[in-house]
């Protein structure tokens, strides 16, 4: 592990792969001057920038004012691909099949009891009575997620991106193994929160593996990617990527699996590392 001043950088930097919460925005949820700068300049050099987060397209805004020429995200983990430039106009969604959601929720159930659900779909987010309530989406429906997850409602057949299941006792990396354990074959499970709370997302969907495919699409080669993250649902990002940076405010698991580390995200890390790329040019 070495760090943002010393680490190796690619020969050629083609795209730049930013998580977003505890990553690219501060803990306030804003963007410093000193990192809107630094996304400019990358962009200017002709460098992409995709903005990659749990988040869904509609909790983009913390962002969406600052995209210059970047306007691509991938949200919910990769479950879906946005255009920002474009209202979040979603350009490829990789669901969680309902069956496969159900078969995790009953398996959980009885691994975990006390588990409370949240779905989220492309239409928007629905949850458990037991769930912590999510405050930005006043109109969601409130029902047990075999309900949820029936086709004729509350999503009206729209696609799954992703299960959401919390425990209020569990310590949140033990309630990662223990469902990785127990439901592992049935779909992708990480976590994003300093809580016990875990995002589930279809099998081999990760922030990676669609990261992977844009790049595909773009002819852009893994080597020429460098990759920022801080928590468990970055691991497969920041290994995939030719370099990689860990936040000074990362899980563990965020800094075995990265190739090197900058400093917080409230010491704009990200803009650090991207101001060497530019400066090494």
């Amino acid at each position: 592990m070495t760090s943002a001043t010393d680490s190796p950088l690619p020969a050629v930097t083609r795209l730049i792969a930013t998580d977003l919460d505890g990553t690219l925005l501060r803990d306030d949820k804003t963007l410093s001057d000193r990192t809107v700068a630094a996304l400019a300049a990358a962009e200017e050099a002709g460098i992409e920038v995709f903005f990659v987060t749990g988040r869904p397209a509609r909790w983009m805004n913390v962002v969406s004012d600052h995209v210059h020429g970047h306007g691509m995200a991938i949200c919910a983990n990769g479950a879906a691909v946005v255009d920002l430039r474009a209202e979040g106009t979603p350009l490829m969604v990789r669901p969680l099949e309902r069956d496969a959601a159900l078969a995790a929720v009953r398996t959980l159930r009885e691994a975990a009891p006390g588990t409370s659900f949240a779905v989220e779909f492309t239409t928007g987010i629905h949850y458990e009575p037991a769930y912590p309530p999510f405050h930005l989406d006043p109109g969601a429906t409130v029902a047990v997620a075999e309900k949820l997850l029936q086709a004729e409602s509350p999503g009206s057949g729209a696609p799954v991106l992703k299960l959401l299941a919390h425990h209020a006792e569990l310590a949140p990396d033990e309630f990662l193994a223990l469902a990785r354990s127990a439901a592992g074959d049935l779909a992708s499970f990480t976590r994003s929160s300093p809580t016990a709370l875990l995002e589930v997302s279809g099998p081999g969907v990760s922030k990676a593996s669609t990261l992977a495919l844009c790049c595909a699409e773009r002819g852009i080669g893994q080597a020429e990617v460098v990759a920022f993250g801080d928590m468990p649902n970055d691991v497969e990002m920041l290994n995939w990527a030719g370099a990689s940076f860990a936040m000074g405010n990362a899980h563990p698991d965020a800094v075995a699996a990265a190739s090197g580390r900058t400093v917080t995200n409230n010491e704009d890390g990200v803009a650090v590392v991207i101001e060497r790329i530019l400066a090494a040019r």
